[in-house]
């Protein structure tokens, strides 16, 4: 038996092979991620003349392309939680680190959990282009959040108190009432300046262009605000409107980039066959339903509903020492932040709309609520519920 640990670096990779007992076939050397030296490892880990495993962290996107090229050439390779092995490289007692010292960790790794490791399997093409853009999805919604703060900071000099009139952003079809309304009035000069008759006037000519309810109160209470308020930059100031404007088509702008990303994860997931069954389940729209199939992925590479459970981070480890029982335990959080968050808004829209066809997750949050839980412990009880029964549904779409 022979480990192969690879440190993997952005650009290269140290390597170091060892047999049991910490006998060296090869001291750490450093491979770049080109071809030719790729070749070149590939080649001579074939060489070799016994069962050959290669170990490696999971790095966010660094170790794709030595663990493609390395699994294209029919080599062994297993990924490691990176957690995982920080837990084993700190039994020692020096903590020496060093990209040669790690790839002789891994390595020893290997040896170690020899008959644990488990061979790398690729995603099918469909699930690893939905996580890539639930990825992108997520990095543009912060870009976004950081655009609305921008905007909301502008709007405080020039029409403060206007965002609790207006609303913000429908992720399902894309308007942004808040920003429309900053780029058209963009100063309260510009409402106080006409009669309340004439701004009502305007406004409703204004809502029916760009397809938002027609409402003559919210016309009223807008021009009250816009009396009362006290902007503190003048409108005469050359670069108040630009400003504005300037902030409101960038935020829109990352609006567009956003309903590109969802509508084609939408596509995507249509094509699926568990679509339509998770499409059905309580809490779950045409929004969410793809979020929540990128993050969890292919349902089948998990051996079971506590695994799934355990891969969002809401398992509850047990806790036993002598005659003690742990009984109040604490989520772990160990696993996908992303798809904890994801899963919190399907309770969240569960609870906000009337009881749903598919109840039993719904009723479930009541009894626990019922039973002195708090509102988001309730939740994320419910969350479990709904992952057992996600795996189960899923799975028997496949099964079928």
């Amino acid at each position: 038996m022979i480990s192969v640990g690879i440190d993997v670096s952005k650009e290269k990779s140290t390597i170091c092979i060892l047999k049991p007992y910490g006998e060296i076939v090869s001291r750490p050397f450093e491979v770049c991620h080109t071809e030719r030296e790729l070749s070149e490892l590939a080649s001579m880990l074939l060489c070799l003349n016994d069962d050959v495993r290669v170990v490696m962290e999971a790095t966010g996107i660094y170790h794709l392309p030595i663990l493609s090229y390395l699994k294209e050439k029919g080599l062994f390779v297993a990924v490691v939680n990176p957690f995982e092995m920080k837990e084993y490289r700190c039994q020692g007692l020096r903590r020496v680190k060093t990209d040669k010292q790690d790839a002789v960790t891994i390595s020893n790794y290997g040896i170690d959990h020899w008959y644990r490791l488990k061979e790398y399997e690729a995603e099918e093409s469909i699930y690893a282009e939905l996580k890539l853009l639930g990825r992108q999805y997520r990095h543009y919604m912060r870009m976004r959040v950081e655009s609305v703060l921008e905007l909301t900071h502008l709007l405080d000099y020039t029409m403060p108190g206007i965002k609790t009139l207006l609303k913000g952003w429908n992720e399902t079809n894309g308007k942004d009432k808040l920003g429309d309304f900053a780029e058209e009035y963009w100063h309260y000069d510009n409402i106080t300046k006409k009669s309340e008759e004439q701004f009502i006037e305007s406004y409703l000519k204004w809502a029916k262009e760009k397809g938002y309810h027609q409402s003559q109160d919210k016309a009223v209470k807008i021009y009250a605000l816009a009396k009362e308020g006290i902007p503190t930059v003048s409108s005469d100031t050359p670069s108040t409107k630009m400003l504005v404007q300037e902030a409101v088509r960038v935020l829109r702008e990352v609006d567009n980039t956003l309903m590109t990303i969802l509508t084609q994860m939408q596509a995507l997931a249509k094509s699926l066959p568990e679509y339509p069954v998770v499409r059905a389940m309580g809490g779950v729209g045409n929004v969410l339903a793809p979020k929540l199939i990128a993050e969890i992925g292919d349902v089948r590479r998990f051996h079971s509903g506590k695994a799934l459970i355990a891969h969002a981070g809401i398992d509850a480890p047990p806790y036993q020492s002598g005659q003690f029982i742990g009984t109040e335990r604490k989520i772990s959080k160990r696993g996908s932040s992303s798809l904890r968050k994801i899963g919190y808004e399907v309770m969240r829209c569960l609870k906000t709309h009337k009881e749903p066809e598919d109840a039993a997750v719904y009723r479930f949050i009541l009894k626990k609520e019922k039973e002195g839980k708090s509102k988001r412990a309730a939740k994320i009880a419910g969350l479990n519920k709904f992952l057992r029964i996600y795996y189960a549904r899923v799975m028997e779409v496949y099964q079928k």
